[in-house]
């Protein structure tokens, strides 16, 4: 009888249930890096989140056969090394179409809005001030009419097309950066870039794409442009975007992702002034995470197993 070993529980907040065939189950709530391998000890199926399954991990783990991932990134599984191992990875997908382009529309909206610095003006007394029925403080943007590049079109940036156009939005959909050739229907990723008024980026994170968007391409940005990230938070050099947004390289970014998460040891899009600005919003990794959508996930992860223990294919990237 497989044993199937779930070492994050606590990160999916949705009624889980068991595989409709025969099985082992164990589950953690969470389990520390460190914890892994000896947690894994003769599983033949693992469901992780976040936790890291390097080569050096899965070559002492002989027994296991595939590795259910609870999310749609896998760059916490070394895919090269499943391959050889003959390891099966499957991960998640569709199950974010509303939720998170839902969240990326919203930091948008908050930003090109000013949200923050009219709620900060409010609370500071501004309002009871005012000599008249409003006032004019912070500038406020529409997105009708605005540009939106998308980098990444998977199904959350089609349904960030879906939204921003029903708001009015010209979208333009990038081309992969460094390509020689642009395909039909797309822009040059430095064009795409040059004419955005918000970047949205909703691409994995690989080695090609790691600092997809650095201190060159924030520059190149236009001064009153938006960056919206609730991909992966090593998509961007955050030590260059700090720079961006201290010194008006762009106009404003609303960020869901952080290169390391918890970000224990810190990270420069945590500084106090930095996370004062009304021009930068922050959230934890939640885009992803409406209750309908954290059910289908669960729901999905489930049906994974389960077409994996039939022998057929379902969702697998190894």
């Amino acid at each position: 009888m497989p044993r199937i070993v779930c070492l994050e529980r606590d990160s999916i907040i949705a009624e889980l249930r068991r595989p409709a065939v025969p099985h082992e189950w164990v589950e953690y709530a969470k389990t520390a890096q460190a914890d892994a391998e000896a947690r894994l000890a003769g599983a033949e199926i693992a469901i992780v989140n976040k936790r890291v399954l390097d080569a050096g991990l899965l070559a002492r783990l002989p027994a296991l056969k595939m590795v259910a991932v609870s999310a749609t990134g896998t760059n916490n599984v070394d895919l090269d090394a499943c391959r050889a191992r003959g390891i099966v990875v499957s991960n998640i997908r569709g199950y974010a179409v509303h939720t998170v382009p839902e969240h990326a529309i919203a930091l948008m909206l908050a930003l090109s809005r000013n949200l923050m610095a009219w709620r900060e003006s409010v609370q500071a007394g501004r309002w009871q001030q005012s000599e008249q029925f409003c006032y004019f403080d912070h500038p406020i943007r529409d997105l009708h009419g605005a540009t939106l590049a998308l980098v990444g079109s998977g199904s959350l940036g089609d349904g960030v097309a879906r939204l921003a156009e029903a708001f009015g939005m010209r979208v333009l959909r990038a081309e992969r950066k460094g390509a020689a050739t642009c395909r039909a229907a797309y822009t040059p990723f430095a064009e795409a870039l040059a004419t955005a008024d918000v970047v949205s980026l909703h691409c994995p994170l690989t080695p090609e794409t790691q600092h997809l968007i650095g201190e060159a391409e924030l520059r190149a940005m236009k001064p009153s442009a938006l960056l919206i990230n609730t991909a992966r938070g090593g998509l961007v050099d955050e030590a260059a975007l700090v720079r961006a947004l201290q010194q008006g390289w762009i106009g404003g970014a609303g960020f869901d992702v952080l290169s390391k998460e918890p970000p224990r040891d810190g990270n420069p899009l945590l500084a106090p002034e930095l996370l004062a600005q009304p021009n930068f919003l922050l959230t934890p990794h939640v885009a992803w995470s409406s209750r309908p959508a954290m059910q289908a996930l669960a729901d999905q992860l489930i049906e994974n197993i389960e077409a994996f223990m039939r022998g057929e294919a379902q969702n697998r990237v190894a």
